[in-house]
């Protein structure tokens, strides 16, 4: 209701600027991508946080307009869409956000398994779309493959973080992980 009120579509916008409280990645950021970015939550976030920011927001489901955020409705995973995506933002972004999660099943371990593995697409497509020094930050579930998914970020980023804000629900299984410093060969 407190998002509702505020004006935002989700109740997760709270949870983008509370990691951004903790990790200030906003600074200085001039390309932003916001992966499963459906209803917009965290793109109304980032519009209204990032100045002089290139916003481009991707998801599978029809996103409402809004005003000064680019939208593809594609799936990032489809190697069609990753040269979509390059020529949309015209550089490498400086972050890339997600708080995609699987649609539930039900099954616990296998939600679980299922977000973490869009988790870990994630932090593979990142390498891609993101500036040397650029930033991911993305949903994690804690249980079944989260080793597998941090062993994934260490390989790739120089810095691997993971943070719970308050605003989300004690009962739930979400982190999320901060990941900065592309490592190259």
């Amino acid at each position: 209701k407190q998002a509702k009120s505020a004006g935002f579509r989700s109740r997760s916008a709270y949870k983008l600027l509370e990691l951004n409280k903790k990790f200030n990645f906003f600074k200085n950021c001039k390309t932003a991508i916001d992966l499963g970015s459906y209803p917009g939550g965290w793109s109304q976030i980032l519009k209204k946080s990032l100045k002089n920011c290139k916003i481009l927001s991707i998801d599978i489901k029809k996103m409402k307009k809004i005003e000064g955020v680019d939208f593809l409705l594609c799936d990032f995973r489809e190697e069609e869409s990753k040269e979509k995506i390059l020529k949309e933002i015209n550089e490498k972004a400086d972050l890339l956000v997600s708080d995609m999660a699987a649609d539930t099943t039900g099954n616990k371990d296998l939600d679980c398994i299922r977000t973490n593995a869009l988790c870990a697409e994630v932090i593979e497509f990142s390498s891609s779309v993101i500036k040397e020094n650029g930033v991911v930050i993305s949903k994690v579930f804690n249980g079944v493959d989260f080793l597998n998914v941090k062993n994934l970020a260490k390989n790739k980023f120089h810095k691997v973080n993971f943070f719970k804000p308050e605003s989300s629900r004690d009962y739930s299984k979400e982190t999320y992980i901060h990941c900065s410093g592309i490592k190259t060969l």
